[in-house]
């Protein structure tokens, strides 16, 4: 490729026989080639850009950009042809993709739709991301500036990175917050993501237990009514709900 020691390990051609393998890899849904041509914009996406970025470091940059710009059009993913992108990088569905000039994507990097690994500030020099090897983003993730992802992280889906994530790290949130460290490699346990919501209620929950139960101690009064009125009103609510499915 261009501005690494890729494009001396392997030919054009050879790179997209392996972009082509890739979604074998990656996708249990996919049962024929035939489905690659038609229903994976995202392989159509590296392929292009492949193509655009060779021609973008050989000097014909206007027609590199042109089929950067013709390859967004045909599959709604936006690369730009100088960022840097290794092997077996997989986009899922794709649809919603940027990528910008100055990005470097290692090797068997899985991307879900909607990621955008863009810049924020006008500067020259590099201000993209670097995403390490083996890294997994979650759709709609932002990963903002010239920062790193470390190899073998995953990025939460809509999480918004914009500091430096370790290596075997998990990322998630608004803004993205390093919430645990760990060495499994297997791509597809989004299920193992914990659910930083969820323990924020049920920390609330327990502090307003608290409060109450400190209430009642030092000024000797009682929530029971006003326990009921709320219960009442939650349960309402729950009802009008299942009400809601029904109709």
């Amino acid at each position: 490729m261009t501005n690494n020691s890729l494009e001396k390990e392997l030919t054009l051609w050879q790179l997209i026989k392996e972009d082509f393998r890739v979604p074998k890899l990656n996708d249990p849904v996919l049962d024929s080639n035939f489905e690659l041509f038609f229903n994976y914009p995202g392989v159509w996406a590296i392929i292009n850009y492949r193509v655009a970025n060779r021609l973008y470091y050989k000097g014909f940059k206007k027609l590199a950009r042109f089929i950067s710009g013709l390859s967004t059009f045909l599959t709604k993913t936006d690369i730009h042809p100088a960022c840097t992108i290794g092997r077996r990088v997989f986009i899922d569905h794709a649809i919603g993709v940027v990528i910008g000039a100055t990005a470097i994507i290692e090797d068997d990097v899985l991307i879900y739709q909607g990621v955008t690994l863009g810049g924020v500030s006008l500067n020259k020099g590099k201000r993209h991301p670097t995403v390490k090897s083996n890294v997994v983003i979650g759709s709609g993730a932002k990963i903002l500036g010239n920062i790193t992802i470390g190899a073998n992280s995953k990025i939460g889906a809509n999480s918004v990175v914009v500091v430096d994530v370790p290596d075997n790290s998990t990322a998630i949130g608004v803004p993205a917050r390093i919430i645990k460290k760990d060495n499994k490699r297997d791509k597809m346990a989004h299920n193992e993501l914990p659910d930083i919501n969820k323990e924020m209620f049920k920390y609330l929950i327990e502090r307003i237990a608290n409060l109450e139960c400190s209430i009642k101690k030092e000024e000797n009064c009682t929530l029971e009514e006003k326990n009921r009125t709320l219960e009442k009103e939650y349960n309402d609510f729950i009802e009008t709900l299942n009400s809601n499915k029904k109709d």
